[in-house]
């Protein structure tokens, strides 16, 4: 694998039943079988469904799903209700289910998605989520976010981080973003980013898929992902949040051997090591957008 086939393997969760996008889930579910098949296939993480539309899911998967005993079945992150026993439960059924009969298709729930404001929170719901569930808590970043971290990390969870959304007022300041990047790149805390992600690099694009839409600066993913990478190999504060305001794509160069942004260079093993340490996925509700952009930059 070259530099960027390492930072992008796996990583784009597809969630387009949610804002901008909003798409009904036959459509959703289409292009995820579709995207599954296709020759971007290599960068696609999983699907991302709400606990209330699993029904929804299975109704529009039914002709989709692998069927018998598939080495990769697909896999789903289920976004929480917030009434965590109800959510298990379904969660569990829809597993058995489909583990039962090979006949009704090959997916698996392994991915639950939760909000969680304090220590409390994640002790609560971990002490309910089985060991066999990967479980994200999306958390506030407005203030040091260490304490919390900290009880992820215990917990043997994942964080999660919202990096924008269909309003201005949804993107968080690069100072707080930098700030949980480090946090988690220091205590080794594996986190998700998702929300505003649709290009690669930040800049000024439009918040809504809408003729009209405002627009807003908008974080890009590779920002998001070399900003990790760095900091785990203890970049400062300053310098994460530089990355992140990068707007210039040239300032990125990929090659066989690492990457490099300006003066400073990572190796395939340090790209390896953070991709596999801390930041683990980015959720977008587009993957062709983000694919069509990297396309476009000659890097895939």
């Amino acid at each position: 694998m070259n530099s960027i086939q390492i930072l992008l393997d796996g990583v784009i969760d597809y969630a387009g039943l949610f804002p901008p996008s909003t798409l009904d889930i036959q459509t959703v579910v289409n292009n995820y079988a579709s995207y599954l098949k296709g020759d971007k296939a290599q960068m696609l993480g999983r699907l991302v469904v709400p606990v209330s539309r699993l029904r929804d899911f299975e109704d529009a998967a039914a002709a989709l799903l692998p069927r018998g005993n598939p080495v990769y079945p697909w896999k789903l992150s289920v976004i929480g209700s917030g009434d965590i026993i109800a959510d298990l439960e379904e969660l569990v059924d829809f597993n058995v289910f489909h583990a039962r009969d090979e006949n009704v298709g090959a997916v698996v729930i392994d991915t639950i998605e939760l909000k969680a404001e304090s220590v409390e929170d994640v002790y609560r719901a971990m002490y309910l989520i089985p060991r066999s569930l990967i479980a994200y808590f999306e958390i506030p970043i407005e203030k040091d976010p260490t304490t919390i971290l900290e009880a992820i990390m215990a917990s043997k969870a994942r964080a999660k981080v919202r990096t924008g959304g269909i309003t201005k007022q949804a993107f968080p300041s690069a100072q707080n973003l930098a700030q949980f990047i480090c946090r988690c790149a220091d205590q080794r805390v594996q986190f998700k980013a998702t929300a505003g992600l649709h290009h690669p690099i930040r800049g000024n694009y439009k918040l809504t898929y809408a003729p009209d839409s405002e627009l807003s600066m908008m974080y890009g993913f590779l920002n998001i992902l070399l900003a990790t990478a760095f900091a785990r190999f203890d970049f400062s504060e300053a310098d994460t949040s530089e990355i992140l305001n990068e707007k210039d794509s040239a300032a990125f160069i990929f090659d066989e051997e690492g990457v490099q942004w300006r003066q400073h260079r990572l190796t395939l093993h340090q790209l390896g090591l953070a991709r596999k340490q801390i930041v683990m996925a980015v959720g977008a509700c587009s993957f062709e957008e983000p694919m069509n952009d990297l396309t476009a930059m000659k890097l895939i």
